[in-house]
Order: C-alpha cells, then sequence, then structure tokens
C-alpha cells in the first residue's frame, strides 16, 4: 500500500524514483531493488499499477486508471 500512497501523492514516478522514495519511509530503508521489482511485478499483474520503458534502464511506474 505504500508503493500506491506515494504514487497517489507524487503522481508518475521512475523505479529508481519510487525505491527512493520507499527507502525514506524507516520501515523499507533496507528494500533492495530486486525486492521493489518482484512487488511491482505482483502489483502489475493485480492491475494496480502500470509499469512501462521510460529511458534505458529505468522504467516508469504509474497508477492504473481502472
Amino acid at each position: 500500500m505504500a508503493i500506491v500512497e506515494i504514487l497517489e501523492k507524487k503522481g508518475s514516478l521512475t523505479d529508481v524514483d519510487l525505491l527512493e522514495a520507499l527507502k525514506s519511509v524507516s520501515q523499507f530503508k533496507d528494500l533492495s531493488f530486486n525486492e521493489l521489482n518482484k512487488t511491482l511485478m505482483r502489483m502489475e499483474i493485480a492491475g494496480l499499477i502500470l509499469v512501462s520503458s521510460f529511458t534505458k534502464g529505468r522504467r516508469l511506474v504509474q497508477l492504473s486508471k481502472k
């Protein structure tokens, strides 16, 4: 739910920016990029978010418009 809350407040973010925003919350300070990717994949399959290519090596994460 933290990812959804951050995206609601800040709008679309790159995966790197989202990781930094999550790490600023004390309970996620040890979150790895690999763990974030797994969570984003599960959320995308569930239809909560959309993940698309942004620039080389980065992806754009945004809330689904459902």
